[in-house]
């Protein structure tokens, strides 16, 4: 895949566009700190061997006492300087990591728009919510704090080596032979730790999912008293992330040990081989003191080592996680040489021998289908549960490709149209309908925010909304719940229909939307779709004969075939399937 051609800190580059400049500053400012830890140490060192233990140290302190208060006040200065640096850098890292952290965000939550239903098939809504929250997030801490800890930890380390290795090589070498147990045991715990960053990434999706499908479906719940049942079903997740967790948590503990014990040992080296070298005057008192003040500089990195790897292999389970999604590219585009239509589509929609079968699934959806819709005509669809209707009508705004056959929309393959032109034609209301969290005139005007009041109030009455529209507290400013929590089924679908007519689509495709109205309603609804001020081919899923009778043209499907295709009484004259349904819904043998 793609994102594995790339390494992460490349791509961490490429989304520093911009702020690159700043970030090279901020980590040429870590350096600088850094380095500025020596001069307190090389000071003391300095009035130390001038002012308290040098040969000459008492006759220095009365010939050269402005000396001593120069060094005092340049260590005083040195320290304000080197804060006033540390803050500046952690401002710097900052910014660029939220800017950073902005800039992906956003372009995943673009590519997640973009992408195809095969993708949504895919991926989890809890799953995606995790890669644009906390995996992100892990992802600007490895900007703001771990590439920086990575330089200030090594930049410390050398510049203190050097300093050692000037005042002492044989004492620096000393304090360094532990160094190589230490990087063995670094190693060791990356390892080991790295495969539980992944687990412990998986089970917080897991996690997440469970959460929101949850709170999404509160109402199944409730309706079938399964609170507790759920109740237990996440606190399984939650001890599972849990003890992940713990898991990890107790492999950082495993190493620790051994970790500080080894960091811990520089001072007893210092103390032992340093007390040796002042007894034989190898070193001067200051030189020890600089030593013994700057072994936590040595010290310090190396413990934070273990840290480092810890934070940077959870930020590698994330990255592969976000940067999944971040090259993941949809499999419906536009082609290249995409035909431009911007004028008005007819409306004509033809199927020629189009077979259908889902990426995932086994068995083919739609076989062999062939029909013509002209524009303005009606089209009904039946059959029964399962036997293709949804899929047949979801290849026409192309959300999936047709196996086999061509799907035309006034004469062109519509994988021949440019995907935004063909769906802004189209006008699509299911049984299913997702209402957002806005008012009622937000929710209708959806795929069109600049059209007029008075032409949402119209659009409301074809849909029969209008009514109750009026009787809502606050009429069409009255904000829905989330989903359209506070309507019901019905009044969701009326609103949801609005929607689909308020963009005046040249192809109206309706998947059972009335499903949930009663059937004076309906036959409003009916009325009103006769009676559009717009030209429109509706294409219409339905199960009752009421919406059915008045079709130009039925097809029944069966097990994804056309079993009988006809006008009402056509269909009535051939005594099959549709004779069937309506004998049962009448309730009497027609003839």
């Amino acid at each position: 895949m793609e994102q594995q051609k790339r390494s992460k800190f490349k791509w961490l580059w490429e989304n520093m566009e911009g702020v690159r400049i700043i970030y090279i500053i901020g980590i040429l400012g870590t350096v600088l700190y850094n380095v500025l830890q020596l001069t307190v140490p090389y000071i003391s060192q300095k009035i130390i061997d001038m002012f308290l233990t040098g040969e000459n140290a008492a006759q220095n302190m009365i010939e050269k006492r402005d000396v001593f208060f120069q060094l005092v006040i340049a260590m005083v200065i040195m320290t304000f300087f080197r804060t006033l640096v540390v803050y500046l850098v952690c401002m710097d890292v900052e910014h660029v990591s939220q800017k950073m952290l902005y800039r992906i965000r956003n372009y995943l939550f673009n590519k997640i728009e973009r992408q195809d239903m095969n993708f949504y098939n895919k991926y989890r809504t809890g799953d995606l919510m995790t890669r644009v929250t906390g995996d992100l997030d892990a992802v600007r801490h490895m900007i703001a704090w771990v590439i920086r800890t990575v330089v200030e930890s090594f930049s410390l380390l050398l510049a203190t080596a050097v300093y050692f290795f000037i005042m002492d090589w044989r004492l620096t070498i000393c304090m360094f032979a532990i160094a190589p147990l230490l990087f063995y045991v670094i190693v060791k715990f990356r390892d080991s730790v790295a495969p539980k960053h992944k687990e412990l990434r998986e089970k917080l999706a897991e996690m997440n999912t469970a959460a929101q499908e949850n709170i999404s479906g509160n109402r199944v719940v409730k309706a079938f008293a399964r609170e507790d049942y759920e109740i237990e079903r996440f606190e399984v997740c939650n001890k599972d992330y849990c003890e992940t967790n713990k898991k990890t948590a107790k492999t950082w503990l495993k190493y620790y040990p051994y970790i500080e014990s080894f960091a811990n040992l520089m001072p007893v080296v210092l103390l032992t081989v340093g007390g040796l070298f002042i007894i034989k005057k190898q070193i001067t008192m200051g030189e020890y003191v600089a030593f013994s003040g700057l072994i936590w500089a040595i010290a310090n990195p190396m413990r934070q080592l273990g840290n480092i790897m810890n934070e940077f292999q959870r930020f590698s389970a994330a990255a592969d996680k976000v940067m999944e999604i971040y090259y993941s590219e949809p499999e419906i585009v536009d082609k290249e040489d995409a035909l431009d239509k911007p004028e008005r589509f007819d409306g004509k929609v033809e199927f020629k021998h189009v077979s259908f079968q889902y990426s995932d699934g086994k068995l083919p959806v739609l076989h062999d289908v062939s029909f013509v819709a002209n524009p303005g005509e009606t089209i009904a669809i039946m059959g029964e549960t399962g036997c293709g209707k949804t899929s047949l009508i979801q290849l026409i705004p192309r959300f999936y490709e047709p196996t086999e056959g061509e799907v035309l929309v006034d004469g062109i393959n519509v994988s021949d149209l440019k995907l935004q032109q063909l769906r802004k034609n189209i006008g699509l209301a299911t049984q299913d309908v997702l209402l957002y969290s806005d008012t009622i005139d937000g929710n209708i005007a959806y795929g069109d925010p600049h059209i007029k009041q008075e032409e949402v109030v119209k659009f409301a009455k074809y849909s029969a909304a209008s009514d109750f529209i009026a009787k809502m507290p606050e009429g069409y400013d009255t904000i829905v719940g989330e989903r359209g929590v506070g309507l019901s089924g019905g009044q969701k679908q009326r609103i949801s229909l609005a929607r689909a007519l308020a963009v005046r689509p040249s192809i109206l495709i309706l998947d059972d939307t009335t499903s949930a109205v009663d059937l004076e309603t309906e036959k409003q609804i009916q009325h009103s779709l006769n009676e559009l001020d717009f030209p429109c081919t509706k294409i219409i899923i339905a199960q009752r004969i009421s919406t059915t009778k008045w079709a130009d043209k039925i097809l029944v499907l069966k097990d994804g075939r056309i079993e009988e295709s006809g006008t009402h009484d056509e269909l009535i004259a051939k005594h099959g399937y549709y004779y069937s349904i309506v004998a049962l819904q009448t309730g009497e043998e027609v003839s």
